[in-house]
């Protein structure tokens, strides 16, 4: 039997998705403004239902919203005409996602909506439909052209799908949601690994080899053995970081055949070290060491870039899981 290209199949329905994509663009309008505003207004918590493909795309949606800082949730609309409906409180705001907006399972709830003046936002294709008549906040998406028979829910949900990744995205630049606080919803799994900081690795206190620049080598050498970090942080006596000291350093200075242990420590050292701020991310931090070819980086907060607080070592990062 002749195996079977689908190759031009999968083209075409990638085809009809951009096309219904570029007919969602065009239909952003103001109402899409006001259901952003309606969403970070919200005191409590966003509610998104749908039937069929369309409940499994509010259930996406909903869990973007969270991870960016919005509190939601989403509810079974079958399980909300037995019982779920106490779920829902007047401080809630609820977005329906229909695109025919008349599908017969949502009815109980816009009736429940709109009885207790609860904000909806209606995702549907229809003017016609009881979703759009009822809603607040009417988000209007374009009829396409599914992919599959012409019926299976594909264009239309991958519409579904991309306005609510808007709204969440937008809601994320009105809080104005930072990297940081993204980490703080995703402290597992490859994302928290990198949104780790500079600060969270650092190595820290009594731990960080310190030695003065007028330290005889002799000492030095010592500290930096018994440390195990194979870098010297150079200070002067006001504490302010004059240079950084390797053991690569070390081991060039001996191949020369001169005494290095009688001298001092400002005789040796490597003026003005690269220096990263605390903040900075972990991977970023990687990312300049494999440029600059170097294993270590000083540590300052954003007040004072000559005064380390932290040294930061590939091994650290590595052990992170970040690459």
């Amino acid at each position: 039997m002749e195996k079977k290209d689908y190759k031009k199949i999968a083209k075409n329905v990638i085809d009809l998705e951009i096309k219904a994509l570029q007919k969602l663009k065009k239909s952003i309008n103001d109402s899409f403004n006001d259901a952003v505003e309606a969403i970070t207004k919200c005191q409590s918590k966003v509610i998104l239902c749908g039937v069929g493909k369309s409940g499994l795309i509010a259930a996406k949606i909903s869990a973007t919203l969270s991870s960016v800082g919005t509190p939601s949730f989403s509810l079974s609309a079958n399980d909300c005409s037995h019982g779920d409906l106490g779920s829902i409180s007047k401080k809630d705001i609820l977005i329906l996602i229909s695109y025919s907006g008349s599908t017969e399972e949502l009815k109980n709830i816009i009736k429940y909506a709109n009885r207790n003046k609860i904000t909806l936002i209606g995702i549907m294709s229809k003017k016609n439909s009881i979703l759009y008549k009822a809603s607040d906040i009417k988000l209007l998406i374009p009829e396409v052209t599914e992919a599959g028979l012409g019926i299976v829910p594909t264009s239309s949900t991958i519409n579904q799908l991309s306005i609510g990744d808007a709204l969440a995205v937008s809601a994320l630049n009105k809080k104005d949601i930072s990297k940081k606080d993204f980490k703080n919803f995703h402290p597992s799994g490859n994302l928290g690994s990198k949104l780790r900081t500079v600060e969270e690795l650092m190595i820290t206190g009594n731990k960080i080899p310190f030695v003065n620049e007028e330290l005889k080598m002799k000492k030095a050498l010592q500290i930096i053995s018994s440390k195990k970090l194979g870098t010297l942080i150079v200070r002067n006596n006001k504490k302010v970081t004059t240079g950084i000291i390797t053991d690569g350093q070390i081991r060039r200075f001996n191949e020369t055949g001169n005494n290095l242990q009688n001298l001092i420590v400002k005789k040796v050292m490597t003026s003005r070290p690269i220096s990263i701020d605390k903040d900075m991310l972990a991977e970023k931090a990687l990312s300049i060491m494999n440029t600059k070819k170097i294993t270590s980086l000083c540590v300052h907060n954003n007040k004072n870039r000559n005064i380390t607080i932290g040294i930061l070592h590939i091994h650290s990062i590595l052990q992170s899981n970040i690459h």
